[in-house]
């Protein structure tokens, strides 16, 4: 379900649109400079996996290493700017609930669930296919799918490189805020994943609202 509210003074228009994402589902929208998007985790400990690309030129997309380089640390959240691979911003946390967001997890695909739970996970619906169908809209395919964002995952990383999937830090309503620094086009999976915690292994709906530039 989508919805639009414009709310009007004297001097500004300010339109918002807000969509609700439901489980499991893909999502994508572009957004101009100036504007943000707030993602809101409606029941709690959901991951959102997230892809960013220039919406004119989509071999500039989100670079994790330029990212983390950046900001010299490998979790994100509010001030944290998302890097592109030409080494230039495409957004900016402006506010975050939760306070460390997900760089290193990656998304799951029906081949990484075949290796860490089995066989009888192949036919289980998985982040890559959302990313796919999604990204087909906009002329995008699986040579431009690269390390993405979770945003409300908890991967822990230990000292000695060790890491792992483990239950959530977000709770029902806790939101973050993204703001756009150029014309960027947003691809978003509502994890499907059912077999680690970082779903709570019961995958949940979460809302989607574009704000205007200010």
């Amino acid at each position: 379900m989508t919805t639009t509210t414009t709310t009007k003074t004297t001097t500004t228009t300010t339109t918002t649109t807000t969509a609700v994402v439901p489980a499991r589902a893909a999502w994508s929208a572009v957004l101009r400079p100036g504007e943000t998007l707030t993602i809101t985790d409606l029941h709690g400990n959901q991951a959102v996996d997230f892809l960013v690309y220039d919406a004119h030129d989509t071999s500039v997309r989100y670079s994790a290493p330029d990212t983390i380089q950046a900001q010299g640390n490998l979790f994100l959240t509010t001030g944290s700017v998302l890097m592109s691979n030409e080494y230039t911003p495409l957004m900016t946390v402006t506010a975050d609930d939760v306070g460390r967001h997900d760089t290193v997890g990656g998304a799951c695909s029906k081949e990484s669930n075949t290796l860490r739970y089995g066989h009888h996970t192949w036919s289980q619906h998985a982040c890559v296919d959302n990313f796919l169908a999604e990204g087909a809209k906009y002329g995008l395919g699986k040579r431009d799918l690269v390390s993405n964002i979770n945003w409300y995952m908890n991967v822990p990383v230990e000292k000695d490189g060790t890491l792992g999937i483990v239950d959530g830090l977000s709770s029902p309503g806790l939101k973050l805020t993204l703001r756009a620094e150029r014309d960027v086009l947003v691809l978003v999976s509502n994890c499907p994943q059912i077999n680690n915690p970082c779903n709570g292994f019961e995958p949940t709906a979460v809302e989607m609202t574009i704000g205007g530039a200010g």
